[in-house]
Formats: structure tokens, C-alpha cells, sequence
């Protein structure tokens, strides 16, 4: 019988700052872990799917996979069953350390939407200073929106035609944009991980050596829901040697960081220009909205360096095709001057004041710089690196190069876009930009996912 809604039994961890994980409970009749056996019997079998669901129905699928995915190591099965995982109440800094992974899927909360007078900040101090000095930053952050909103709208008046709610929604997006540079990289923010059985515990293993305590606790929680979830796929056996090397490099090499930073460089270029010829014909006549062909990547690859805020590292760390690096959270590199140059001049004056009061009182806190990314405000610069085929470097640009994206990320993007079409565009690349990318379009504010029925 098909179960209801409140018969779901979804799997809770909590987590020690509050938050919590959550495996979700689908009512599916055939589980994940059933259908990844079905699909391993499938490999070894030619009686077909009919026969494979009466051994399910007869066995089920617990000894199966306790055997031959956890016990003989056939990871491969673990492919073939997905879950879908939330985590809620964690910061900024914990939700890019789960979606650090090359083959994440999943959402998190938008900057945009969500409530900032109310949302938690995460404290690993716990101390009345480091409490005050976290509020300090929510009451600009508050503070600022009324007169910033009435700045924008002489910026950016309502043009005719234009509907009074979508202009609202774009001015707020707007304004959200700018102050978000001035929240703290610890506040809280909720995310979900569709992910298969597989993948789950490979970046498990990962977390549980990551430098922040709190990941490691959202590692532990991750990985006990998935036990009492799916306990026939979970409970690795952890090897001391794995485990050791794992935590050696996670010490040292977790985040990127770059003491004489380049503004903007390609380090590398590796792109094959002969075999990048041989697709000239293919490259000249890809219209617009259409992704390179992926086997374009048997071309090469290019390594760039920029300086980026760590608000719009969240946006672009969405692009999992190339690879880049976690930057740390530092004031070293000063703070993104745009966050500032979009603010009207007294609000400016403010916030100058406020960045350099913040920067001298966080050196007071004596805090090692991975535990001082918490208190950091996101408007931060900081270096980025990046490296990845032409086909995931083109599809990036094109996507983020938009007057919809958030402009400390658009100006990165229209940069790098510029630079690989004066590297390969005599080898047919052409890249699709916006024309008019700095325009404030108030369809921003058609951007958003309402529930109707509330």
C-alpha cells in the first residue's frame, strides 16, 4: 500500500550548532538500495528485470548489498541508488565544503530570499565580543536596505509598461546583491544533496578530515543518517592508511590561498592548437544557447587565476565541469569595491568605517585563519584558481557573462570570455555574450520560485 505523506519516515541527525541532516523518505516501494540491486543482478544475469524483481521480492535487497557493495567493494553499485539529502542551519563556509565535489547536485539557499534578520550567524567563539562583533554586521546589513532601495530607484526608475511587483522584486534583488558583500561567510544557510549511495560515502570519507569542526560534525551526522537509511550500503570499513593520508593533505591543502595574487592571468595554457583546428568547422556555426560538443575537451585545458569575492565564489563553484579551488576567507586582499562603489555616499562613508572597525577588532580575537573565515564578511577579495577544457570555459562565460548574474562574477566571466576568444577565435571559437550586460533589467525580478497556493 502506497504510504501518505505523514507516514514517511524521514532519517534526523541533528547537528551540534543546531541544525540538522535530514535523508528524505520518498515512500518509494522499490528503495535505492533495491534498485541498485536490481541493476547489479542485471549485470550478471540474462534472466531479465522480471526475474530479478522476484528474487527482490523474495530476498530482499539488505543481504545482497551488504555482501557486494559494502563487503566485496563493488562501488560501482553504489552508482545505482541515489538519496536525497538535506542539511539545514549550517554556514556559508559548511555548504561549500559539502558542494567542493566534482559530482554534486543540489540546491542551496539564495542570499536573496531569505531573512537575514532572523537567520543565524555561526559563532565558534561563543563569546559576548565575537557575538556583538557578528551583530555589528547584521545591523549594517538591515540598516542599509531602506536607503539603499530609494538610491537604486533614482538609479534605476520603473520604465513604462513595466509591472510595479517585478520592479520591486529587481530593486530588492538588486539591493540584496550589494549588501549580501557585508554578511558574514558564517551565516546560515540551508542546502540539498541529491546524491547516489556511492558518491555519499566517497565525500564522506573526505569531510570527516576537513579543517572546520563544523564539517567534520556534518560529516559524522551525514554519515550516521545514511547508516540508520540504508544500512546495508553504509558502514565502510575505514582503512588507518586511507584515513591518515586523507587528514595529512586536507591540513594543508583544503584551501587555495596565494600570497602576490594577479589580478587576472592565465597560467596555463595547454589547448592544442592543431587539434583545436580540426574543429573549426564545428565551432564556427554553434549558434547561440548551445553548449560546445564535450568531446571538445580532447583539445586541452586552461588554467586561469583571478581575484573574486567570496559571495560570488558561492555562484560560480556551481560550475562543476572544470576544476577550482576553496579559497580562505581573509581580509588580507581588502574588500571587493564594488560592494562599496554601489552604495550612495553615506552609506559608503559607513560602511568604510565599519570594515576597517570590523578588520581591527577581529585581530583582537587571536583566531587561527580557518576559524576566522566565520566572522569574515563576503564583500572580501580573495584569490581564485580555476582549470578546465574549452568546453566547460565557454558554457561558464556565456552563462555568467549576463546582466542576470551578480556583477563582480559577470565582470570575471566577460574577462576570461574575452581572453579565450583572442586565444581561439582564429580557430573558428566564437563566444555568445550579451551586448548590453551592464543594463539593470527589471525581468531579475521574474527570477524566483513562488509557491501559488500560499
Amino acid at each position: 500500500m502506497t504510504k501518505s505523506l505523514n507516514d514517511l519516515s524521514h532519517t534526523v541527525v541533528d547537528l551540534p550548532n543546531g541544525g540538522f541532516v535530514l535523508v528524505l523518505d520518498t515512500g518509494a516501494v522499490i528503495s535505492p538500495e533495491a534498485g541498485a540491486m536490481i541493476q547489479a543482478l542485471h549485470s550478471r544475469s540474462t534472466g531479465g528485470v522480471w526475474s530479478h524483481l522476484e528474487k527482490l521480492a523474495e530476498r530482499g535487497s539488505d543481504k545482497f548489498m551488504s555482501s557486494f557493495y559494502v563487503g566485496y567493494g563493488h562501488k560501482s553499485i553504489g552508482d545505482c541508488g541515489s538519496t536525497t539529502i538535506f542539511i539545514e542551519g549550517i554556514s556559508m563556509l559548511a555548504a561549500k565544503a559539502v558542494q567542493d565535489w566534482p559530482l554534486y547536485s543540489g540546491q542551496e539557499a539564495s542570499t536573496r530570499y531569505v531573512d537575514y534578520a532572523k537567520q543565524a550567524f555561526l559563532d565558534p567563539l561563543e563569546s559576548d565580543a565575537s557575538s556583538a562583533f557578528l551583530e555589528t554586521w547584521r545591523t549594517f546589513y538591515l540598516d542599509a536596505q531602506e536607503p539603499l532601495r530609494a538610491y537604486l530607484k533614482e538609479q534605476f526608475p520603473i520604465g513604462e509598461g513595466e509591472k510595479e511587483g517585478v520592479y520591486e522584486k529587481a530593486i530588492n534583488a538588486r539591493s540584496f546583491d550589494i549588501l549580501r558583500g557585508f554578511l558574514p561567510s558564517g551565516a546560515a544557510t540551508n542546502i540539498a544533496w541529491h546524491t547516489n549511495l556511492r558518491q555519499a560515502a566517497d565525500k564522506v570519507m573526505l569531510m570527516r578530515h576537513h579543517p572546520l569542526q563544523e564539517v567534520r560534525d556534518i560529516a559524522e551526522a551525514i554519515d550516521k543518517a545514511l547508516v540508520a537509511a540504508f544500512p546495508s550500503s553504509f558502514g565502510h570499513k575505514h582503512y588507518e592508511t586511507t584515513e591518515t593520508y586523507n587528514a595529512e593533505w586536507s591540513k594543508t591543502h583544503t584551501y587555495f590561498t596565494m600570497d602576490d595574487p594577479a589580478d587576472f592571468a592565465i597560467e596555463h595554457d595547454g589547448v592544442d592548437r592543431d587539434l583545436l583546428a580540426s574543429w573549426s568547422d564545428v565551432l564556427r556555426v554553434r549558434p547561440a544557447k548551445t553548449e560546445p560538443p564535450k568531446a571538445l575537451s580532447i583539445t586541452g585545458s586552461i588554467r586561469a587565476q583571478f581575484m573574486l569575492d567570496f559571495g560570488s565564489y558561492r555562484d560560480l563553484q556551481r560550475h562543476r565541469a572544470f576544476t577550482q579551488r576553496m579559497p580562505l576567507v581573509t581580509t588580507k586582499h581588502g574588500f571587493h569595491p564594488w560592494y562599496l562603489e554601489s552604495l550612495p555616499e553615506s552609506l559608503r562613508a559607513q560602511a568604510e568605517a565599519l570594515i576597517t572597525t570590523q578588520e581591527e577588532q577581529l585581530q583582537t580575537f587571536n583566531l587561527d585563519p580557518e576559524t576566522a573565515q566565520y566572522y569574515i564578511a563576503m564583500g572580501y577579495n580573495l584569490p581564485n584558481r580555476i582549470s578546465g577544457n574549452l568546453a566547460a570555459l565557454v558554457y561558464m562565460v556565456e552563462l555568467r557573462a549576463t546582466r542576470f548574474v551578480h556583477p563582480t562574477l559577470r565582470a570575471r566571466a566577460a574577462q576570461l570570455a574575452h581572453e579565450l576568444q583572442d586565444r581561439f577565435g582564429e580557430y573558428g571559437l566564437v563566444i555568445h555574450l550579451d551586448k548590453d550586460a551592464d543594463r539593470f533589467d527589471v525581468k531579475r525580478g521574474e527570477h524566483d520560485i513562488v509557491d501559488n497556493a500560499a
